[in-house]
């Protein structure tokens, strides 16, 4: 699942029509409508030689995910309709606290609890975050879903210990 390759750009081109994910708050606090799951996607995970905004002695974990355009099943809102697929990389400290979110965040996503197919404010069916906040910016704080967030490693991980990932 993951590479010791480096990678100079520090940047991941988001979707959905442009606007990116829901915010941190919208995805902690259940904000985001719909949890269908069996989606098939692909996380992967790769090594940045630069540092994030609070880490400033440790590389970057960049986790990208990536979930192709399908068709939806009697588990998601409209069986039988297209989705939209995703594209979306997420930040992580490289060092042992960030290392250990990765290991949750695989399990979480091997079963399926951080994405889910919703309704867009267009009347897309888009795949997008479901209640697991992840950092999609390195850097620009809490408020841009960035860098520095002093509490983020210990939030979420306390959201996947309360969907039983430990």
């Amino acid at each position: 699942m993951g590479s010791s390759q480096s990678s100079e750009k520090f940047h991941c081109n988001r979707y959905l029509d442009g606007q990116g994910p829901p915010s941190l708050v919208e995805q902690a606090t259940g904000e985001v409508n719909g949890m269908f799951r069996a989606l098939n996607g692909q996380m992967t995970w790769v090594v940045l030689h630069r540092d994030l905004p609070g880490f400033h002695d440790d590389n970057t974990l960049q986790i990208n995910y990536i979930f192709p355009d399908g068709t939806q099943t009697e588990k998601h809102p409209h069986p039988g309709q297209p989705y939209t697929g995703l594209r979306l990389c997420a930040y992580l400290p490289d060092n042992r606290e960030g290392r250990k979110v990765l290991k949750l965040l695989e399990k979480a996503f091997n079963q399926q609890l951080l994405f889910t197919v919703k309704t867009n404010k267009d009347g897309e069916d888009v795949v997008t975050t479901a209640s697991i906040p992840l950092k999609t910016q390195p850097d620009g704080g809490s408020r841009a879903d960035g860098y520095p967030d002093s509490d983020y490693l210990k939030t979420v991980r306390t959201l996947l210990k309360d969907k039983g990932i430990e």
